[in-house]
């Protein structure tokens, strides 16, 4: 985020409207606007049903990534397997620093915003990234609700304030009397965030992007709303020097020649709503491949961003490995019912050896505090399926 500057005269907001005269404008209006946006990555499970509430028992935990029975052929590889964190909770870091506010800043949008108090904060976007940094950073206790894709532990019991998974209630936002709302432009409608602004509540706008290799851009933006940059830099270390050891740690699975590493695609699957999505370039999925060692197909055809799948996109891709959400897969009927609703698929590589993985919802595209470990997992599931997933009860 940009340094302050002063604000034109042609950029300086009109007055706020008083929150109860709002409340009673929006209680009329807040259904009609609330059309969502675009499909991206999460749909909104509860934060316990995604497995922020219980933490799950997985297979294999006890070694160290280089200790697995790695795949010496990941093409090769049969069967579906699940991607497993084998411990749920965030890394928080530890610090005394407390927020110096106010303070003004430029936001991503290149909206300058002052900032005065975060007693009560709302962090949201489409991902549930916003909130989980809020809580590596050591400051969880000050928020007082969360989107429907937050999915860890601590913020089961807050007041959901989307539906759909996609748009935000600007009712629901204002009778939690924040002081301060973080978010991008995942969520929508964009009026409801000029409504809040009439409202007098600071509105801060990161960076919609997510990516592997962007965790530390959204972590340093969140710190600064919050007027806490020695904690930001101390998460953004914590989780750059974990993803690190990670990555050290894959790339000697990785097979050397391009050739042998497994054709990758991402598909996004809603059953109940016949949606059939992959994920190319930008979408953040591309960046998730490239760090499990795949070959990005999607790129490989010039997929850019999010959109419907075709049968002859499939074709052409050629995929030998498929991710996917764990709720999207089971929306469908798992593996079976995948291939019968999109039989192109069947016809792939992936579909004809079944070699498909899954991983929670809420953490696939989270791309926040947690990155590491979900970089982790999926390789796990990638080149030893079996030391992979959740354990079976007998196990």
């Amino acid at each position: 985020m940009a340094p302050h500057t002063p604000p034109s005269s042609a950029t300086r907001r009109r007055p706020p409207l008083p929150r109860r005269a709002l409340r009673a404008r929006l209680a009329a209006t807040a259904l009609l606007a609330a059309a969502p946006l675009m499909l991206s990555g999460c749909a909104a499970p509860s934060a316990a049903d995604a497995g922020g509430g219980v933490e799950p028992e997985c297979v294999g935990t006890e070694l160290p990534f280089a200790e697995l029975d790695l795949a010496d052929a990941p093409r090769d590889v049969e069967g579906p397997s699940t991607a497993c964190l084998a411990d749920t909770a965030l890394p928080v870091i530890d610090s005394d620093e407390q927020p110096a506010l106010p303070v003004t800043l430029t936001d991503a949008s290149g909206t300058e915003v002052t900032v005065e108090r975060a007693d009560r904060v709302l962090a949201l976007d489409i991902a549930g990234t916003l909130a989980a940094t809020v809580h590596g950073l050591g400051l969880g206790e000050l928020l007082v609700g969360r989107d429907g894709s937050t999915g860890f532990a601590e913020a089961a019991d807050l007041p959901v304030v989307t539906h759909d998974g996609h748009s935000i209630s600007a009712e629901a936002i204002l009778a939690l009397d924040p002081d301060l709302v973080i978010t991008d432009t995942t969520l929508g409608p964009r009026s409801v965030l000029d409504q809040l602004r009439d409202a007098g509540i600071p509105v801060v706008t990161t960076t919609r992007e997510r990516s592997v290799d962007n965790v530390d851009e959204i972590i340093a933006e969140v710190a600064a709303a919050l007027g806490v940059p020695a904690r930001g830099d101390a998460l953004a270390k914590l989780v750059g020097d974990e993803l690190e050891r990670v990555n050290a740690a894959i790339a000697a699975a990785i097979p050397a020649d391009a050739a042998d590493r497994p054709r990758t695609l991402f598909l996004y699957v809603r059953g109940d709503a016949n949606v059939y999505y992959l994920f190319g370039a930008e979408s953040g999925a591309d960046s998730l491949i490239d760090a499990v060692g795949g070959v990005d197909v999607a790129e490989e055809i010039g997929w850019v961003g999010m959109r419907p799948i075709t049968a002859e996109a499939l074709v052409e891709a050629k995929p030998e490995l498929v991710l996917l959400m764990s709720g999207g897969l089971e929306s469908v009927g798992g593996v079976d019912g995948l291939l019968e609703r999109l039989p192109a698929l069947a016809s792939t590589p992936a579909g004809a050896h079944r070699r498909f993985v899954d991983m929670a919802d809420t953490e696939i595209l989270g791309f926040g505090p947690r990155t590491p470990a979900v970089v982790e997992a999926l390789a796990r599931a990638v080149y030893a399926p079996a030391q992979s997933g959740p354990a079976s009860d007998g196990e």
